[in-house]
This record gives C-alpha cells, structure tokens and sequence, in this order.
C-alpha cells in the first residue's frame, strides 16, 4: 500500500514539475521574497537613514538674544529691568495650505486673545482712536511714511508719492485696512459648508497685523513670530486646549521690559521697541549681530546707551526640513546678559520735584479760578489774569477727562443722558444754521457773526484745508478776495465760491460725477460733505459743548456729577447729594476744591499753566540729581510695543505729556540772563565795579525806548551788585549799549550782540548742555543789543542749559557737560566703567568778578523783591527770577524763571526752575524754594506725597 502511494506522489510531482504555471509560480513567489527582503532594508534597517536623505535638510543658524541690562539710579534702586513672560508664537509650519484655512486659525486665536483682554502685536501700524476712528498708530510722521513704505513694498520713503501714482502716501489707515482685508482674502472667508463668516473690523485687523508681520520674515519660518506678550494664565489656558486647531501657535517662556516710577522717569529713560530699517544700519556699524527683530532703545537712556545694555548675542545652529521645522540642534552657544547702567539722579529725589512742581501748577490754577467771565479789564496785568472756572469745565471734555461717547452709552447715567440730550438738541440747530449761513444768497461777512458761528466757519475752512480740498498753496495771496478773508470781510460761502472759480478748490476728492459740473452744484457738493462730516467730527462736537457750557445750557454741575458717574473721581454718596442739591457757586467751590487736592490735576486741565521743570546739578562734578518735567507718561505702555490707544490719548492730550519741557522747551531767558551780561560789562571794562548807572525808569539811548519793571518809578543810581539785585533793565540795557561801542566811540549793535555771544557761549549757550538724551539746540540773540541784555531779543534757551550755565557761575567759571551717567556695570555688579562729567572748559575771569555777581544774586534773595519768599528758609541761597513776556491769544502772559544755588557761601548745588505761562517769577521762585526744604532734609517724601495745592506767591517780583 505504501509504494502504491509513493508512486501517486512521484505522478503528480512529474506532473506539478513539468507544469508552466507552477515555474511561473515559483518565479513570482522568489521575486516577492527578495523584494520583501529589500524594502525589510530599506524600512527597517536602513529606514532612518533614507528618510533623512530623502527630505530637503538645511542648515541654519539663529541667534538668542541676551537680557538687557537693568537701569538703577545713583543708590541702586531699579529703575528698568527684565520681567519673566510668557508669548503667544505663531510659526507657519504649513499645516495650511490655503489661505481660508489659516485665516479660519487666525480668526479663532484673535478672538482667544480678545476673549481675555489680551492685545494683538505686530507692525501693522493701523489702530483705533478714542472715537472707534481708524488711525495710523505710528509716534512720527516719519515712522508713519516709514511704515507706508514697507507695506508698499519699497526700499526708501524717498520712492512714496511717485510720479505713477502707486504708491500715494496722503492714504488713510482705513483704506490701507481695506486694501489688506482683500489682499488676504479675509473677504473671502468661508467655513466648512461655505456660508461666510462674519468678523469684525477689529479681529479683521488682528488678523491682518498677524499676516503682515508673519510676511516681513517669511524667509525664515524656522523662526517663529511674537503675537501677543505678557498674556495671562487664562489665554495660556485657552490657547493650550484649543491648540489642535491653532496649529503653529505655542506659548514661550520670554521677558519684557518694566519700568519703575515710569512717570516720574520716562522722559529720561525712554522705551524700547522694535528696530527700523535705519536704525539698523546704523547699529551695525558698531555691532553687526543687529537683526531687524531685535529690541532696541528708541528714546532716551535706552536709546543712548543702546550698545551697553543689549546683551551680547548667542546662537544655535540646527537642522530643518524645507517646511522650516526644526530636525536636530547641533551646536548652541549662550548669550550674554547686557551691562547694567547706573544714573546720577536720585529717586526720592526726582519723584518729591515732580510733585512739588504739580502742587506748585495745582496752586497757581486756584488762585486764579473766578466764578466770572472776563472782560478787558482782566487782562491788563499778565502777572493777575484770572481763570475762569468755565474754562476748566469745559477743558473736563476737550481735554478727554470725561468720555464723550459714555453719554450716549445705554448704560449712561441721568445726568450724562441729559448732557447727551442737550448736545443732540443743539447739534441739530446748529448744523441747520450752518446751511442756512452757507447756502443763504446773501450771507453774512465773517466780522458780522456772532462769536460761535465765526467759530465754525473758521472750523470748516480749517476741516477743509486739511482735507486738502481747499488748495491752500494755489491761493493768490495778493487777490482781493484772500485779503477780505484775512480781514473777516468776506463770507465764508462767498471766498469758497471765489476757490472754485480761481480753481484753488480740488473736486476730485469730492466724488462729483461730471468733471463739467457749474460752480452751483460744486459747491452744493462742498456744503453736503461739510455737513456730512461734522456729524461724527469730534473736534466739532467739543466747539459745540464750547458754548453750550459758557452759554449755561450745560451746566458745571453736570459736568462734575459725571465725574463721578466715569469713575474719574472716587465716589463720595454726600459730595454727590450736595452738588445735585447746590448751585453754581458750590459747583466752583467743588471744582477749585479737587484742583487743590490734585485729584483733578493740572495735566488733565491743560489750561495755562500746566507744565514745569526743574533740574538739580551738582556744581562740583556737573551730574545732575533731578531732572524733572511735568506731565509725564507711562513708558510701560511703549515698552516693545506702543498701546496704539494710549499714544493716541497722549498724542491728543493739550498738556504735551510726551514733550520734555526740562530739555526741549525752549524760551526767553528773562532776567536771569542778566548775570551774564554783568560778567561781559565787568570783564570788557565797560563798568567798574564802584561805577553806577542811574535808573530814570525807562531807556531812551534807543528807538522804542525800554522801560524799567519799576516804571513809572526809578531805581536811581545802581552798581553792578544793585543791578543784580534789583534787576534793573535800564542798567543792563546801559550794559547791551556800551559793549556796543566800538574803540573810537561809535555805536555798532553788531559790535554788541558779537559781544554778548561771545560770553553766552563761554557760560555754554552757543551748544546742548552734554546730558545723553535728545535735546533742542540753543538759539543766542542775533539783534538788539540792548533788549538781549535783559534776556529778551532773540535769546532761547531750554531749563537744562540754563542749568549748566549758572552751575558754572556758583563754582566760579568751570562749565561742565552735565551728565546723566553715573557708572557701568556687569550682570555680576563688577565695575566696568566710571562715568565722570567732562569739562567742557573753564571760564577765566577776575575774582572780583566773581564776587560781585555771587554777591548781587545773594542779596535777589535777602534784599531784593524776592525776600518775602525766601525770608524763611532755612538755607541760604542766591538766585536770579526771570520773567519772559510772549503774547497768545492776543493777549500779553508771562513765563516764570528761577536759577539760583545753595549753600550761598559754599554752593553745592545748582537749582533751576521754569514755569511757561507761570504768571509771575515768583511762583518759579516758590516751587525752588520748597525743592532746596526738601533737598536739605527740612521735608520728607512722604509729607510732599501727601501735601496738596501749594500757596500760588502773591510777592511782586521786580525783573
């Protein structure tokens, strides 16, 4: 049986042998066994070696950057240092492929981050204002056409406004907005069954500030792009759980920059922000490790000492794929910590000044305030004009104190629902009276209206020449016409009528259909965009609320309950029953009462005074210990990124916070120039120091003769010592006239400014006084021998630069370059430099010299019309007042000066104080006198922090 089944086995083996199909077979079956043999290899033995092959690996390098150094002041409290952070990063890692896909991703993330009150960052710079007005975010007209030209795509601003007309720069930030909703197709934007998405302008425009910056370094997706900084636990939170549909998104462990005491520093330390294209070149002419997304110091110390406090760079090379993601670090080198920057000022220093000057400005505003209108009578005396409290009441809404828009928010208060009422009510009178006044055949001149209707007249030419639709430079200015206009004999709707016909009138921006249009329907066109536009015009409204307020028909006691009502003001249950009880008068005292108590502040006024300096230096070394201007600002809100709303607040507010009044307001010096021309008339030998002039109360050596502040009185026979003293303009400008004499005896008042040029700039008037921020330039007198001589005629100098210049008079002739710098440290505290002011020279003149205008600025203070203020001081000082005349308004007011130093008979330090529009010396005079109390221990920091309005000086001044 067994070989019966060995011989079917070996018949059907024979068979299965021979068979073609079975060789196929066997040839299929080895074929797949070595092909599975081979992708075994290529898998899973050689598999990581050929997927690194295969995909597009590069090398790249980036740089880490190294923390920047920290700013302290002269006792080592931190002024600016590094805080832990935590971004919000975008990298296109291209998981979207189509547009609609990452702006549905954008669109969630913005609204995370509205969600949770975080703010979108980038270099779109296109914002809000306070009106929900679409604006250009930029701090400069510069950066402004800077920006335009990035996003046109062009290498300099010179290529904008081009002859083709691509590239306009006179766009708006709202068609800059619209132009980049197309481009990116956010128009476009579908979900998944393709039904629109509605978005709103603000998240289209996080959207767009996200793209744009994303573009700017497309080039280098390996690096990944800061969205948002310093977010909060909950947007780490929201943005972590949602992120399988917000890929690219991460949160990174990062720093930014905080500024202590900001207000009381910012003018001096500066923000930082990201770099410009200029500045770059310039940086990298120092260290060419710059990057265009670097941080870098735009004002101020830290734009000063930029070089010192950034750190030195790092870098790690690495590997990625050709979508930018990151395969493998192979080397990484550590940054390096910035040098740490210590100042010469002292904090409680600087801080104490900058509440005295407020209280001082709080003082004079309350001494002033009258429940009144003025007449001509109030404004015969510069020294005694009094504020009206309507004034302040109103500057409660042009200044943006209060918030016009809370007025007709549906949460509003009664009383701001009746203010709203009144406004909508008069809106639509006066609007109609304007058509009617712009329409009417036989429209009134200009000099024939009543004062609130010239007002907006004047409102709409000024509306229409920045608009550009009055072609103010196409104007004939010897035409009748033009002249009417500047005479006010002329109605507005008549000159516009003549615009048209002279073609000074643009109608291309008035969207006319037929370029053939007579002049009726051209101006019928210009009367309906006026009217269109003031609708929603801010700037109008206020010139509205202008008159309802002096009118009465919205009363200062509305204005003060919604104080409360905007939370400007604390709430006070009873201070809110007795003003809706009480009248005008109580009204005033309400207002004059919070002015005393600075919880309204001169700043939010913006009336006359609202800002003053001070500078302290130390006249042994030229550092300087306070630096002070007031209003300030808060540079945490400009640190990396500007708060587009904040600029716009602070770009809008009337009292200039972002202006340096310490170094950048320039005026006359007044009076205390006066001790300059002493040394001039001493050292020339034009005056001996027993010789006298006689003071008759005027000087008639010149044509218009100069009076004496004592005139119609006199001063008699003066010497150089009683000059000082009294500040006697007849004497200097008997000074002004004999250096003009030439040796043979004629006069040449070119021989004379020569002369008092020369010895301005021996004292360091002809140059900027050396301290390391941004400074105007001096401007010495060029005319009238005589009127410079008393600190008038073409003299211009800032606080600071009189600062160094009487630093040089108390230490005798050594004029430094005063300094902000104390010394420069590394991250470990080792010294790494000393910084000590250089001399810039020393004044060579005779001791007696000296001694006479030391003694003549001693006896200002025991013996002159500034006694009464000083009798009392602990410390005695000498000192010079300066008053400087301007006229504004048509009407004459004084600036306020004082230069002095301390202690008289071994001066330490140099303190010089300038109030614009202080009304009288004296007050200058006063806020010194309380800064020298406070210097020498005779007050704390926390009485003055705690102090209110400061006594405005009633002491008549004699400069």
């Amino acid at each position: 049986m067994f070989n019966d089944f060995s011989e079917i086995l070996k018949e059907f083996l024979k068979k299965l042998l021979s068979s073609r199909l079975v060789i196929l077979s066997v040839v299929f079956v080895g074929l797949y066994a070595i092909l599975g043999m081979r992708l075994f290899k290529l898998q899973i033995i050689e598999g990581e070696q050929f997927q690194e092959n295969y995909m597009a690996k590069t090398e790249k390098k980036i740089s880490l950057t190294g923390t920047r150094g920290n700013i302290y002041d002269r006792n080592g409290n931190v002024l600016a240092y590094n805080k832990l952070s935590y971004n919000v990063t975008l990298q296109d890692n291209g998981d979207y492929k189509r547009s609609n896909d990452r702006n549905r991703m954008l669109l969630e993330l913005v609204r995370i981050l509205n969600r949770h009150g975080e703010s979108v960052e980038g270099d779109f710079s296109i914002g809000y204002d306070s009106s929900g007005e679409m604006i250009f975010t930029t701090t400069s007209e510069t950066a402004r056409r800077r920006f335009l030209s990035d996003y046109y795509g062009l290498k300099k601003t010179d290529e904008l406004d081009d002859a083709e007309g691509k590239y306009p720069s006179d766009v708006t930030a709202r068609e800059v907005f619209d132009d980049r909703v197309k481009y990116y197709g956010l128009d476009q934007l579908k979900d998944d069954n393709g039904a629109p998405i509605e978005f709103t302008d603000e998240e289209a425009l996080g959207i767009i500030n996200i793209r744009y910056t994303m573009g700017l370094t497309a080039y280098r997706k390996y690096e990944s792009t800061t969205i948002a900084s310093d977010v909060s636990k909950e947007t780490m939170t929201d943005i972590l759980e949602n992120s399988g549909n917000l890929k690219g998104a991460e949160i990174e462990e990062s720093t930014i920059r905080v500024y202590n005491d900001s207000v009381y520093f910012a003018p001096i330390i500066g923000y930082i922000g990201k770099v410009w294209d200029d500045e770059l070149e310039k940086l990298r002419e120092t260290n060419p490790d710059y990057e265009l997304t670097d941080l870098v110091g735009k004002t101020g110390i830290e734009a000063s000492m930029e070089t010192e406090l950034q750190g030195k760079k790092g870098s790690q090379t690495m590997y990625v794929d050709s979508m930018g993601r990151i395969l493998e670090v192979v080397k990484r080198t550590e940054p390096e910590a910035g040098h740490d920057i210590y100042l010469t000022l002292d904090r409680d220093l600087q801080i104490g000044v900058y509440h005295i000057l407020e209280q001082q400005l709080a003082g004079i505003i309350t001494d002033k305030l009258v429940n009144r209108d003025l007449d001509d009578n109030d404004y015969k005396k510069a020294a005694n004009i009094p504020i009206p409290v309507k004034d302040v009441y109103y500057q409660l809404i042009n200044n943006n104190v209060l918030d016009l828009s809370a007025f007709s928010a549906p949460e509003a208060s009664q009383t701001e629902k009746n203010i709203y009422a009144k406004y909508s009510q008069s809106r639509e009178q006066i609007l109609a009276q304007i058509r009617s006044e712009l329409t009417d055949g036989s429209a009134r001149k200009m000099v024939d209206l009543p004062e609130d209707m010239f007002a907006y007249m004047q409102y709409i030419y000024t509306l229409l020449s920045e608009r550009q639709i009055i072609k103010t430079d196409k104007i004939d200015q010897e035409s009748d016409t033009y002249k009417a206009w500047k005479d006010d004999s002329i109605s507005l709707r008549d000159y516009l009528y003549d615009g048209i016909a002279e073609s000074w009138i643009d109608t291309t921006k008035l969207k006319i259909e037929s370029r053939y249009s007579d002049a009726d329907s051209i101006y019928r066109t210009i009367v309906d965009y006026v009217l269109d536009d003031l609708q929603n015009d801010a700037a109008f409204t206020k010139k509205i609320f202008r008159y309802l307020v002096n009118n009465g028909t919205v009363s200062g006691k509305e204005l003060c309950l919604a104080l409360y009502d905007q939370n400007i003001l604390a709430y006070d249950e009873n201070e809110v029953r007795m003003l809706e009880a009480g009248g005008d008068e109580y009204a005033f005292q309400f207002i004059r009462k919070k002015i005393s108590d600075i919880e309204i502040t001169p700043a939010q006024l913006a009336l006359d005074p609202c800002s003053a300096s001070a500078v302290i230096t130390d006249v042994h070394t030229g550092e300087v210990g306070a630096l002070v201007t007031y209003p300030s600002y808060d540079n945490n809100k400009f640190s990396g990124t500007v708060d587009a709303e904040y600029y716009n607040k602070l770009n809008n507010d009337q009292s200039l916070p972002l202006f340096n009044n310490a170094t950048q307001a320039q005026k006359a010096p007044g009076s205390t120039f006066k001790p300059i021309i002493a040394v001039a008339a001493l050292e020339e030998g034009v005056i001996g120091l027993n010789d006298t002039v006689n003071c008759t109360g005027i000087y008639k050596e010149i044509s218009p003769a100069l009076r004496c502040w004592i005139y119609p009185g006199q001063h008699g026979p003066l010497d150089v010592v009683h000059g000082i003293q009294n500040s006697c303009n007849v004497f200097f400008s008997e000074m002004g006239h004999r250096l003009s004499m030439d040796e043979n005896g004629n006069y040449s008042p070119e021989l004379g400014i020569e002369k008092i040029r020369k010895y301005a700039s021996l004292f360091g008037l002809d140059e900027t006084s050396g301290i390391e921020i941004a400074e105007r330039e001096p401007q010495m007198t060029t005319e009238k021998p005589e009127a410079s001589s008393i600190g008038q005629g073409k003299n211009s100098y800032s606080n600071v630069q009189l600062s160094r210049y009487i630093t040089a008079v108390a230490n005798k002739g050594t004029v430094f370059k005063l300094s902000l710098l104390d010394k420069m440290t590394d991250s470990q505290g080792n010294l790494l430099e000393d910084f000590t002011p250089e001399v810039r020279s020393v004044i060579d003149v005779k001791d007696s010299t000296w001694n006479a205008v030391h003694t003549g600025m001693r006896r200002v203070i025991s013996d002159g019309s500034a006694r009464k203020i000083f009798s009392d001081l602990e410390v005695d000082i000498a000192g010079k007042t300066g008053t400087a005349e301007e006229i504004k308004n048509g009407h004459r007011i004084n600036h306020a000066f004082f230069v002095s130093f301390a202690p008289y008979q071994n001066p330490e330090i140099a303190v010089t104080v300038n109030i614009p529009y202080g009304y009288s010396s004296s007050n200058a005079a006063t806020a010194a006198k309380n800064i020298y109390r406070f210097y020498y221990g005779y007050t704390d920091l926390n009485y003055i922090l705690n102090n209110s309005a400061l006594n405005s000086s009633n002491v008549e001044i004699g400069d």
